[in-house]
């Protein structure tokens, strides 16, 4: 929708120029959906309320072009400085902030994939020495026989090679396709020659981070934000361009969660002789806030996993057996992108068949896959998926059931544990079917049941989700915790941390907290559940719901996933995808040799 409200207007009107207020108030109101820029054809197709009629984008660009703070640019190479508040390139206005940001990002991982170039030949005779410690990593009996060929392929040995050989690599694939396996394996490899190896374990999330150590013992995790060190006040941190990471490897996962902001500070901040890992799965929910980089540079190549013919022979050497290896559908003769060879899809989920449960489930809904998704909503259509259209209650109350077992377990550990085997997942929080309403609606039958008495605000069993960061007791935005007595009968919020440690915090310490029988699916990432149950407003018009919003909701669940929503609104939801304009793709798909900013 183009139809503008007050407060990008509010913001429009800090700038001079009459002409130039109607797109600063679209821009910002683009930024607030999580654009990172406007696509000017957009103004040109669509007919929602605009000031001014165009008919083609040039006739945008001359009037834009006449604005004293814009600066327009042309697609060759510049000096990054001296620019006005607004940016306008390769037909898309910027704000001078996230114009920057992207430069970055784009800069950073062209250093990164051309100063390859220098340790590739060492990097081969490394790979070559230790040939039979690598192929002993892989060692498997695996049956591939009844998968498709995409799927038979040894996509982790092929990401674990080009893991060691590059300085930036992507390692993308859906849950129980292997990232963090896969990860382990590289840095096996790199230790194997250099105990000593200086290893950045990060993710976006505290919980995120939780589950990196779950997945990576030996090695300690932790946030972006504290791996790069946040100056208290700022928006800024001690580690950048001028004083990089001193890591010899940084991993970070859950990557499609990083915002433009913060993947340019993370990337600006890595040095030109550390090696670089992104993981994620490029189909789940892009950040809250602007961009949605991880996915963008993902599909910057027309075809994934399209593997150079030298370093595909290199890779199938190492692979016994024939199906397994590449085949001629994943070679090329030569690199067709900047980032061939970089980027790699893990293909077979050792955790979800592709043909029934979570797995099938999963597919229908990201690839929209009308007909296999109404397969699915009959009743006893498949023993992992319960489809309920009608919201019955019964169907939720049976749900939330799962709940007493934590409440009625004595240990508080275990009891943390156990609560986190199941949760409520809301697409939004206003509303019938929010997680406000949702909430109440557990507590009253929980209470009902004589399981908890919420009387009181932190009452015995409640389950919170701190909503800030509590930098001074060591707890973040997203972890979880739950109200239970301390040995001296004193109500306590008990946490674990990354190592399984129990921690207890003064209630009254952390106002800043929600209950969190159910949460949104936003806040869902990165964590993992055996059951979720997931609750669609009846409202298929909302462009909250889309594909990516429920793919993530029900890829967090390992065995179980039921869902409430009616059939206009499921469908409405599997048809509609994420749309977040950003110039990634086209600037790395363009000539990027030339397509070099000198920022200061």
């Amino acid at each position: 929708m183009l139809t503008l409200n007050n407060v990008h207007e509010q913001f429009a009107d800090f700038f001079k120029g009459k002409k130039l207020r109607p797109f600063a108030a679209l821009l910002s109101k683009k930024l607030s959906e999580g654009h990172i820029c406007l696509d000017l054809k957009e103004i040109v197709s669509s007919k929602e309320e605009f000031p001014y009629r165009y008919n083609t984008v040039k006739e945008i660009e001359d009037d834009l072009a006449k604005e004293p703070l814009v600066s327009s640019l042309p697609g060759s190479q510049h000096v990054f400085e001296n620019l006005q508040p607004f940016i306008l390139f390769n037909s898309q206005l910027y704000l001078h902030r996230y114009f920057t940001y992207e430069t970055i990002i784009l800069n950073r991982i062209q250093t990164l994939v051309k100063n390859e170039v220098v340790e590739y030949p060492h990097r081969i005779e490394f790979i070559d020495k230790h040939r039979d410690f690598i192929k002993n990593l892989f060692k498997s009996e695996e049956s591939v026989e009844n998968l498709h060929e995409e799927e038979r392929v040894e996509w982790q040995l092929v990401a674990t090679i080009l893991g060691v050989l590059n300085n930036f690599t992507i390692i993308t694939g859906g849950p129980g396709t292997g990232k963090t396996t896969t990860v382990s394996k590289i840095l096996k490899v790199l230790k194997h020659v250099n105990p000593d190896l200086k290893i950045g374990l990060a993710a976006p999330t505290g919980k995120a981070a939780t589950r990196l150590a779950e997945s990576l013992e030996g090695n300690q995790p932790t946030t972006i934000h504290r791996m790069l060190k946040a100056i208290h006040g700022s928006h800024h941190f001690k580690h950048n361009k001028e004083n990089p990471l001193n890591y010899d490897i940084v991993i970070v996962d859950e990557a499609s969660m990083i915002d433009v902001a913060l993947f340019a500070k993370l990337l600006d901040a890595i040095g030109p002789e550390t090696r670089l890992i992104l993981l994620g799965d490029k189909d789940q929910l892009a950040s809250v806030e602007a961009g949605s980089l991880f996915r963008d540079i993902c599909k910057t190549q027309e075809q994934m996993n399209l593997i150079s013919s030298k370093k595909a022979r290199m890779i199938n050497s190492f692979i016994e057996d024939k199906t397994k290896m590449l085949s001629e559908n994943f070679i090329s003769e030569s690199p067709v992108h900047f980032l061939s060879d970089h980027i790699i899809e893990l293909k077979r989920s050792r955790r979800f068949s592709n043909n029934q449960g979570i797995g099938r489930l999963s597919k229908a809904i990201i690839y929209n896959k009308i007909e296999e998704l109404k397969s699915l909503f009959k009743p006893n259509a498949d023993p992992q998926i319960l489809i309920d259209m009608a919201y019955d209650l019964d169907v939720f109350q049976t749900s939330i059931s799962a709940y007493e077992s934590y409440i009625k377990e004595g240990n508080t550990q275990i009891a943390l544990q156990k609560f986190n085997e199941f949760r409520v997942l809301c697409a939004v929080r206003e509303g019938e079917h929010g997680i406000y309403k949702i909430n109440k609606n557990i507590e009253f039958i929980l209470n009902k049941k004589n399981l908890i008495d919420n009387r009181t605000e932190f009452y015995n069993n409640r389950p919170i989700i701190i909503t800030k960061n509590y930098y001074d007791l060591g707890l973040y935005n997203g972890d979880i915790g739950i109200i239970r007595p301390d040995e001296n009968n004193a109500l306590m919020a008990w946490f674990e941390d990354s190592e399984k440690n129990l921690h207890g915090i003064l209630p009254g310490l952390i106002s800043e907290s929600e209950t969190v029988y159910a949460m949104t699916i936003h806040k869902s990432q990165g964590s993992e559940y055996d059951k979720v149950l997931i609750v669609l407003p009846d409202n298929e018009s909302s462009q909250l719901l889309t594909r990516e919003l429920l793919y993530t909701a029900v890829t967090r669940a390992k065995s179980q996933v039921t869902i409430l929503a009616s059939e206009k609104s499921l469908l409405a939801t599997t048809n509609r995808s994420v749309k977040r304009a950003s110039g990634i793709k086209e600037r790395f798909n363009g000539n990027t040799n030339k397509d070099i900013w000198v920022y200061n």
